[in-house]
């Protein structure tokens, strides 16, 4: 009783944690193309945070799988964490956990091949990870036992808040964004702007002349 008491708070903490990086991969996803950056945030290590958490959420939702399915409480098998509502434990909540399972690893397969299939194609297939995030939302509702009340339901409202917070300044910024790098400059801006030299170089070039 105790092991399995132990693997339904292992399967439940590493489903939490992976919700969590989810949408801190969610978060980093929409705000990105914004180009949010600081001097100590830069656009490269934004990236690469961005990519180092979709490796943790991929980590975290394999152990999450595999606690789950150790645990022979809810006789869940590892046919039912890729085949969508095919488990007898719950099917519809557990189900759509697996679809969010599947659009994750297709979302990491095609990023893989990023070179190999074209950047267009890639660019399609990463929308998939809009669609996962609310997925893994609704399969964390349904199929946890506690996801209605407590600290859990209260980091799930976090999470739902904080996206749609990012859903709203991508909506408003992005176009904006667009609009500003579109326009094009005026005629002769470019030509008449003076040419900075480095510091030394616009003295010895006064001193020949």
């Amino acid at each position: 009783m105790a092991v399995v008491t132990a693997l339904w708070y292992f399967a439940r903490g590493t489903g939490v944690v992976s919700l969590l990086l989810l949408t801190g991969t969610m978060l980093l996803g929409l705000l990105g193309p914004l180009r949010v950056s600081s001097d100590g945030w830069p656009r490269f290590v934004l990236g690469g945070l961005h990519r180092n958490l979709s490796l943790l959420v991929v980590a975290f939702l394999g152990i999450h799988v595999a606690s789950s399915v150790v645990d022979t409480y809810a006789g869940i098998g590892w046919l039912d964490a890729v085949v969508p509502f095919g488990s007898v434990y719950r099917p519809v909540w557990l189900g759509l956990g697996a679809v969010a399972f599947d659009l994750l690893l297709a979302l990491v397969v095609t990023s893989l091949l990023r070179r190999r299939i074209g950047h267009r194609p890639w660019r399609v297939l990463h929308w998939l990870a809009y669609a996962c995030w609310p997925v893994a939302v609704v399969h964390a509702w349904g199929t946890g036992t506690d996801a209605g009340h407590g600290w859990v339901f209260l980091l799930t409202l976090v999470c739902v808040a904080a996206v749609a917070v990012a859903v709203a300044v991508r909506a408003v910024l992005g176009p904006r964004r667009r609009a500003r790098a579109e326009r094009p400059d005026p005629v002769g801006t470019t030509a008449n702007r003076p040419v900075a030299y480095p510091r030394g170089v616009a003295g010895r070039r006064g001193a020949a002349s």
